[in-house]
């Protein structure tokens, strides 16, 4: 496994003329709690029970004084699922009280009624209910039978109310070939809004390899994710949301990422510059989806944000980040001056560090055209903790000869699907 990036940032918390003039984040995922009431069989973070310590009340309310205080503009709320903290409704106000935009990302196996009226109450701007395909594929990712009719009966209550739907969805090898489907529900159900993002092999998904697309797949998925979008989306004023994991650059990048834009297109990896993540026991990271052991910058239970965001190196260290530090393919890219190795959740998630993530249409294009793939290989387990990753090899190899398209759109048969869907 390749060095932690803090083991290569030992540097003292010490202010510099940089850190101090750096722009201040604008956006905020912030983990109520861990305590779930669904068992993902792809979830990063293990989410079940709560986390030991989790924020009081009165710490959350200070940590919202500190968001506004540095300029944060967005919040979106998860967990865990974060209505099951009963002071919610609390926190969620204060935000929307200081003009912060206050979003919910939900599996919604329990988003009552009674909930969504108290997001209204609380000066929630939307709610993302999280689809992972049709109903059998999706109560089997989510572990819950009758979790996909809990979630599109709540989308259905939160269309009729004044806070705008949106739906997230995990791409993998379960919910791939149900995607065109899943985009006419969307319209059905009213949302205005879809963010992808490609499942990544951390925690839960660590465990099931079998789960996660193959590199060179993403040569079936982009132009799949085009097609949907020009079909079914944008002619019913559908936006689509590519995560930051949906990369990068190559002919797809203004159609899918910045919706037709010229001129546009993904910048680098957001961790610690402009988007912050905060564990629900107050445990500060650039980005909630970075493995904790490596990425913590501190716990705003005894440091104040702005202190933590110009001295610790934890939160420097991707914001900083130049082409020195990329590796492999991503070292000799035309793009990594801007790209500086895509989406560095994924890439550490693999192999250990970030700096070299091959889930990258302009890759697969590259090395396709010279006759050959990648893929990736489980070679060292997850240690079945919180945002814990095992270790992957990358394999670069020929294209088979008598290899046909790639089949990742094609039904995984039920024999494939028991195997993925095993307790680890």
């Amino acid at each position: 496994m390749g060095a932690e990036p803090t083991a290569r940032l030992g540097a003292p918390r010490t202010a510099r003329e940089a850190d101090v003039t750096h722009p201040h984040p604008l956006y905020c995922v912030w983990e109520l709690t861990l305590a779930c009431d669904l068992g993902c069989k792809h979830c990063g973070s293990r989410a079940g029970k709560a986390r030991p310590e989790e924020l009081t009340t009165a710490q959350a309310l200070e940590v919202v004084a500190q968001l506004h205080e540095v300029g944060v503009r967005d919040v979106v709320l998860i967990g865990g699922e974060a209505y099951l903290r009963e002071d919610w409704p609390i926190i969620a106000r204060a935000l929307a009280e200081r003009g912060i935009t206050v979003n919910m990302t939900t599996g919604a196996r329990n988003l009552h009624p009674e909930r969504i009226q108290q997001a209204v109450d609380a000066g929630l701007s939307s709610i993302s209910i999280s689809l992972d395909g049709l109903e059998r594929t999706h109560d089997a990712l989510r572990g819950s039978p009758g979790a996909w009719k809990a979630a599109v009966k709540a989308a259905g209550d939160v269309a009729r109310t004044r806070l705008q739907l949106s739906v997230n969805t995990q791409l993998n090898r379960l919910s791939l070939p149900e995607l065109p489907d899943l985009a006419r529900l969307l319209v059905e159900l009213g949302a205005r809004a879809w963010q992808v993002q490609l499942t990544v092999a951390m925690g839960r998904a660590a465990d099931r390899p079998e789960l996660l697309l193959q590199p060179y797949e993403l040569l079936e998925l982009f132009p799949l994710l085009v097609r949907i979008q020009d079909e079914t989306l944008l002619p019913n004023e559908i936006r689509l949301f590519p995560a930051n994991n949906i990369g990068y650059f190559g002919p797809y990048e203004a159609r899918l990422r910045a919706g037709g834009a010229e001129g546009r297109h993904w910048s680098g990896c957001p961790a610690g510059q402009w988007a912050l993540g905060i564990e629900a026991d107050g445990t500060l990271k650039g980005c909630p989806s970075l493995p904790t052991r490596a990425y913590a910058g501190g716990n705003l239970k005894t440091e104040r944000l702005t202190e933590l965001l110009t001295r610790s190196p934890q939160l420097r260290v991707l914001r900083e980040r130049t082409r020195a530090d990329l590796w492999g393919f991503c070292a000799g890219c035309y793009y990594a001056d801007v790209c500086k190795g895509g989406c560095s959740w994924t890439a550490h998630s693999l192999l250990g560090r970030p700096g070299n993530n091959p889930y990258c249409i302009h890759r697969a294009t590259q090395l396709s055209q010279r006759g050959l793939r990648e893929r990736v290989s489980k070679v060292e387990r997850a240690p079945g903790q919180p945002f814990d990753h095992g270790r992957f090899e990358l394999i670069e190899e020929p294209i088979p000869a008598d290899a046909q398209s790639p089949t990742c759109v094609q039904p995984l048969d039920a024999e494939t699907m028991k195997k993925v869907l095993r307790k680890s």
